[in-house]
């Protein structure tokens, strides 16, 4: 496997070498389930915040992004715990995943999202604050159940493969999961 890009950042905390090898060491444990994968470069970002130290890692390999996110009282403590919590995502999904990576069956036509415009009317008025643009690619509602697992949201927007609509697959409160279909 060739060397991978790993970006280190810290937020309130200095990366020492010894903390930016710690990381690389750990992450290689994620990556070798991945030989021969094409992965992007992975980002690190430790972060204190009131004697929280937080580590959010994101591994993306073929087009699909592993997430996770652990706090504790010590970082090399957070980095063990978020590799571990990646091994379990890679091993709860492993079948899926490799069928995936060597049906190569994830596209990256880039379908541009509708820009949001708003304006600011009067007092009565939404503002949205944030507007998030992303690459939408082609998968099953399967697939898009477990790449919103893999990154830990309770919704996500995809291009169902076999309808070519833009859908939305959510988590329901009671734990099960909801695919909304456009109708025009």
């Amino acid at each position: 496997m060739g060397s991978m890009a790993i970006a280190v950042r810290g937020k309130n905390i200095e990366i020492t070498p010894a903390l930016k090898d710690y990381v690389a060491k750990r992450v290689g444990k994620v990556t070798k389930y991945f030989d021969g994968a094409s992965m992007g470069e992975i980002t690190a970002i430790l972060t204190v915040n009131k004697g929280r130290h937080i580590v959010e890692v994101t591994v993306p390999i073929n087009g699909i992004l592993l997430r996770g996110e652990e706090a504790t009282t010590d970082m090399y403590a957070s980095i063990d715990l978020v590799i571990e919590k990646l091994e379990k995502q890679i091993e709860k999904y492993k079948t899926k995943l490799a069928r995936k990576l060597k049906s190569g069956s994830f596209k990256t036509e880039l379908i541009p999202a509708p820009s949001l415009v708003t304006q600011a009317v009067n007092e009565d008025e939404f503002s949205i604050v944030k507007t998030k643009r992303f690459a939408i690619k082609p998968m099953n509602a399967d697939e898009a159940v477990m790449q919103m697992n893999l990154i830990n949201h309770d919704f996500y927007v995809f291009m169902n493969s076999d309808t070519e609509e833009v859908n939305v697959v959510y988590r329901r409160k009671d734990g099960q999961y909801g695919l909304i279909e456009p109708e025009f």
